[in-house]
């Protein structure tokens, strides 16, 4: 547990979902994930190494109609949890950016931790699917994760051929570029804003 208590839990209950999420900004990258979604929670599973958060995750949902409900409700409740968590913004660097590289695929993701909402959403997929998972759901994850975070979130890759490796790399940038943005520099005084307010 940090000592400062950046950590956010969200609990929702739908008559789609269930969901228990835990987010600690200043955790070590443990996760403990269990979902019906495999490809999310592998998805999931990076993000938290490589930002070094500290992500646990109970999640149901009825994956027997489709993986949307589940994984819209996931970002969804991610993004309440990372809200929670920030707290006031001081201190933070609130910028991140991360350039990442998996094998032919290269993702960069620029972070923005604003209070206003926008996600810009730059990346085809040549596979519609992985396994099960239906790629569209990737911008859907996102786009529920930034609505409920606060933040303006722009996702770019820049190209690649496989689709798994593709998303991966998303996946590893977003997690290393929120965990710059969330990042606490000395130098910054209450909030990086000339409005005083984040």
């Amino acid at each position: 547990m940090s000592v400062d208590g950046r950590i956010g839990t969200i609990r929702r209950e739908t008559t789609e979902t269930q969901i228990s999420l835990t987010l600690n900004l200043d955790g070590e990258g443990k996760r403990d994930l269990s979902l019906p979604v495999p490809f999310l929670a592998h998805m999931l599973d990076l993000f938290a190494k490589h930002g070094g958060f500290d992500l646990t995750l109970d999640a149901k949902g009825d994956v027997e109609i489709d993986d949307h409900h589940t994984v819209e409700d996931i970002g969804i409740c991610l993004g309440q949890a990372f809200r929670q968590a920030i707290g006031d913004k001081k201190g933070i660097r609130r910028y991140g950016n991360r350039f990442t590289p998996m094998d032919e695929s290269l993702a960069q993701v620029t972070i923005d931790i604003s209070g206003r909402s926008f996600l810009v959403f730059h990346a085809e997929f040549p596979s519609e699917r992985v396994g099960t998972f239906p790629t569209e759901l990737v911008e859907e994850f996102f786009r529920a994760f930034t609505s409920n975070a606060g933040v303006t979130l722009h996702v770019n890759l820049h190209y690649g051929t496989n689709t798994h490796h593709m998303i991966e790399a998303i996946f590893k940038a977003f997690g290393g570029a929120l965990a710059e943005a969330v990042a606490r520099d000395e130098k910054i005084r209450g909030v990086l804003s000339t409005k005083g307010v984040l």
